[in-house]
């Protein structure tokens, strides 16, 4: 079966993870990712670490189904390349520094004349215009600014986000936006110019504490418990493992305290009889709960929660990540070659009985660029010239 983007093809000038991660998501629907790496390292997120058996652990997860190809733009025949591919080219996605490509000669009236059915998406930190416009911006720099960090953490100290999520929100529009787009040139004709910022897409993301804000109060930093609910988030239990649950009504409320804790009554103390109290008297609450769990198992605590029909999760440590269970009985894990040899993949977020999903080889740096140089129409002689003068630019 053909995936639905297999008449696609990208070009993607990009690093790090936002654009990379939004272009692997196209790649998964089956579009021809083409990445155009700098010479002497490629993309510098290569290198972040060598968690992966060797391979950087954000490579690996937002690079498997491309080709790449090393090019030095800055030289004329590095230039002449990144058109030539741009002319077979439906999307163009690039995260460089503000007003990079536009200084490599690639502006958007050029684009626009040159390829005037090329999708461009332009992913930045802080937005096409602006005084933050040339600021550096990095996934936790962007996270302090739009009060993630603020919102985040516990009453001591605030912390961000244990993953990327600026990256990751300004990745996720970047790949929603090109979809809607290419539906539109299939309508209507004609490309576009898409401008994606991390920081627009996680000032999205804030919608609800900047809600919260409105009413005159910020939203406390609660660590992992829910900040406006209670009980919900992490209690310790008596055989030293953790349990989260979350009790989201007041007829929850009166379930756990018959089902779960056993003590029907507890349900109207006046400390405790509505969320408002509950979290008013959070601590308080919770010595009571970690007082009745001290004498039970996770499991025991589980089994009650199944029965009363109350949301529940164990804290899991990342050692068991791959080996969930419910990864495992759904056939969720692949997997994926690499430079560093074969890895896990998880499937697509998104399944499909209609289209297969995709696992191809996550690329070496300029791993394709003698094949897409001879696919564009140069002779042995004219690729040997420009790998030459990439190996004089690293």
């Amino acid at each position: 079966m053909a995936l639905p983007l297999s008449h696609i093809t990208v070009v993607a000038l990009e690093q790090a993870i936002a654009a990379p991660l939004a272009t692997r998501h196209l790649a998964d629907l089956g579009a021809r990712v083409i990445k155009v790496e700098r010479p002497g390292g490629g993309d510098f997120a290569r290198h972040y670490d060598t968690a992966a058996m060797g391979l950087c652990s954000h490579f690996a997860w937002a690079n498997r189904s491309k080709e790449s190809i090393t090019l030095d733009l800055k030289t004329v025949a590095g230039k002449e390349v990144l058109a030539r591919l741009l002319e077979g080219a439906d999307v163009f996605v690039q995260n460089l520094a503000p007003g990079a490509v536009a200084r490599l000669g690639f502006d958007d009236e050029g684009l626009r004349g040159e390829y005037p059915d090329l999708i461009v998406c332009h992913v930045s930190g802080y937005g096409a215009d602006g005084p933050y416009r040339d600021k550096k911006a990095y996934d936790l720099l962007i996270q302090a600014e739009t009060g993630v960090v603020a919102v985040t953490g516990n009453e001591d100290a605030a912390a961000k986000s244990g993953i990327p999520v600026a990256d990751i929100a300004g990745g996720m529009y970047a790949y929603s936006s090109i979809l809607a787009a290419l539906l539109q040139r299939e309508r209507e004709g004609g490309g576009c110019v898409l401008h994606v910022s991390l920081f627009d897409g996680l000032c999205d993301w804030m919608g609800f504490p900047a809600y919260y804000a409105l009413g005159g109060e910020r939203l406390p930093r609660s660590g992992a418990n829910h900040a406006s609910i209670a009980p919900y988030g992490p209690y310790a239990v008596g055989d030293g493992r953790t349990i989260l649950f979350s009790i989201q009504n007041q007829r929850e409320w009166e379930q756990l305290c018959a089902e779960v804790l056993e003590r029907p009554a507890f349900a109207s103390d006046a400390r405790f009889s509505d969320n408002v109290r509950r979290v008013q008297n959070r601590a308080a609450l919770r010595a009571e709960l970690e007082s009745i769990f001290a004498g039970m198992t996770v499991t025991q605590v589980a089994e009650r929660m199944e029965r009363a029909k109350i949301a529940y999760a164990e804290l899991r440590e990342l050692e068991t990540f791959w080996e969930h269970p419910q990864l495992a009985a759904r056939g969720r894990v692949a997997e994926v070659a690499s430079p560093a040899g074969t890895l896990p993949a998880l499937l697509p977020a998104t399944t499909s009985e209609a289209w297969p999903a995709r696992f191809d080889a996550i690329p070496e740096a300029g791993e394709h660029t003698r094949a897409l140089l001879a696919e564009l129409g140069y002779g042995s002689e004219a690729i040997e010239e420009i790998e030459r003068a990439d190996r004089s630019a690293q």
